[in-house]
């Protein structure tokens, strides 16, 4: 990694240039100052064409301006994070501001100012870098270090909406009169500009706004939730290929498989891969990834592309590595099959949003008590919740541009809501026996299985949109057996 002069962008600190500590040059010499000055080729763009889903955002920033008439809104991206020292984290905006505008750098701000009969939207961006005073070479985030930047010009054409340089606007807020409401948590002196003048409460109520208003997916977000999964089973087909390679390896070679396709066709992962072979099946976010990869073992794969829009796939597999299932692994699988097909089922307009849960939960109670694991009846198990030893989450929830989306919305609009045409969710059921639990027989111990899918409500009950991959146990055998040659 090359060594810049300064991480530091002159005209934010207005101060002289600084060297690193142990920078490898003194200093900038006038002549080289001015060299640098001229001598570039007009790059501007000057073909642009909106972005693809420029009239959704529009859409979208209409009914969050009808929402909070007469008040400022204000809604960041954030701001990049230090990783170690003098390196950043990859950026990813807040879904809010990507939400409302598409954009996606960092630093920029959103500004909804009230006017007579509505709101004016203005993003308020950095502008591309300075070639007078050597910011464009000289900061750590000039354009000659990191990559350039589109002008306030080219802003204005991509996402259709007025582009301002945001580095006048903490002045601007600190003048600003009338009610502000803002999304708090991602850029502090924004936050600071701001401070005497936003409520908690008030803040909050924007929060929940916007999360609610993703629970019903428009069709572009339906597309995008559907590339992701699309290239999602194409990452797990990736992972069964390798298999041998994993065992051979560990656990970091399928992680490392599954993110080269999310990296290729998409812009991440959307989560920490969980790629969990054998007992640590049992752990529900087991990221650590770095446990052995044996035949005669289940792997947990639970992994998802988040595609350039930021809309991310939430599948869940569980494969025998060596291709077959033994006995009592494909017994539980079976199981946890049968509850997830329950739970699939209850996914309809009109239904309540917990019913795929009992559905699911009530197969899953009916078969611990069939195999003497729980005594039964089955209602008092489930009254009492003591399922939950070996079931232990929730079997699904909403699906976007979070892996667990609208997490804000009020309780009555989600869990205690109705489901609609629009909204998906996932349905993941599953059955987890610790490898030290001494209440089920040794033969259970560390097995842990988990079977989830991208379930989208349509007018007429649902569609699986990770239908791709197989569920049923022996369509699964088949399908690795095929695979792999």
């Amino acid at each position: 990694m090359a060594d810049e002069l300064t991480p530091e962008t002159p005209e934010e600190t207005e101060e002289p240039i600084k060297q690193r500590k142990n920078g490898l040059y003194p200093g900038v010499s006038d002549e080289l100052a001015e060299n640098m000055k001229s001598g570039w080729a007009d790059t501007e763009l000057h073909d642009l064409e909106p972005i693809p889903q420029a009239a959704e955002t529009a859409a979208r920033r209409a009914a969050l301006s009808e929402r909070f008439p007469g008040e400022r809104l204000v809604i960041p991206a954030g701001n990049l994070k230090t990783r170690s020292n003098d390196t950043e984290y990859p950026f990813r905006a807040s879904v809010e501001y990507a939400y409302l505008t598409g954009n996606q750098t960092e630093d920029g701000v959103l500004v909804l100012e009230p006017v007579t009969d509505g709101h004016e939207a203005t993003i308020y961006l950095l502008p591309r870098s300075d070639r007078e005073n050597g910011e464009f070479w000289l900061s750590g985030q000039g354009e000659l270090w990191v990559g350039r930047r589109h002008s306030l010009t080219e802003a204005e054409k991509l996402y259709g909406i007025p582009a301002s340089d945001v580095r006048e606007l903490p002045e601007k807020l600190r003048e600003a009169t009338g009610p502000v409401r803002l999304v708090r948590g991602y850029d502090a002196g924004i936050e600071a500009a701001l401070t005497d003048k936003v409520t908690a409460e008030r803040d909050a109520e924007l929060r929940v706004f916007l999360s609610e208003a993703r629970l019903v997916k428009d069709d572009f977000e339906i597309g995008e939730l559907q590339k992701a999964v699309d290239s999602t089973v194409r990452g797990f087909e990736d992972v069964v290929r390798v298999l041998d390679k994993a065992e051979a390896t560990s656990e970091r070679y399928i992680e490392g498989t599954f993110f080269l396709r999310a990296r290729v066709e998409g812009n991440d992962v959307g989560y920490g891969s969980i790629c969990a072979a054998g007992p640590h099946a049992c752990t529900l976010h087991w990221v650590r990834n770095d446990g052995p990869v044996r035949s005669g073992d289940l792997l947990l794969l639970d992994a998802g592309v988040e595609t350039h829009t930021y809309y991310t796939a939430d599948v869940t597999r569980t494969l025998p590595v060596d291709g077959t299932y033994t006995e009592i692994q494909k017994k539980i699988y079976d199981a946890v099959y049968d509850a997830q097909e329950a739970g699939i089922a209850a996914v309809k307009p009109g239904a309540k949003y917990r019913d795929f849960h009992d559905a699911a939960q009530r197969v899953l109670t009916e078969r611990l008590v069939e195999w003497g694991l729980v005594e039964g009846p089955v209602e008092r198990v489930l009254e009492l919740g003591l399922q939950r030893r070996w079931t232990l989450h929730g079997t699904g929830h909403m699906l976007g541009m979070d892996v667990h989306d609208c997490a804000a919305a009020r309780v009555e609009s989600y869990v205690d809501g109705t489901l609609e045409p629009g909204m998906v969710l996932t349905v993941e059921p599953g059955l987890y026996f610790q490898a030290d639990d001494l209440t089920v027989p040794e033969e259970y111990r560390g097995i842990g299985v988990r079977i989830e899918d991208d379930i989208l409500v349509t007018a007429d009950g649902n569609r699986n949109l990770s239908a791709g991959l197989p569920r049923r146990s022996d369509e699964v055998e088949s399908w690795m057996a095929a695979l792999k040659g």
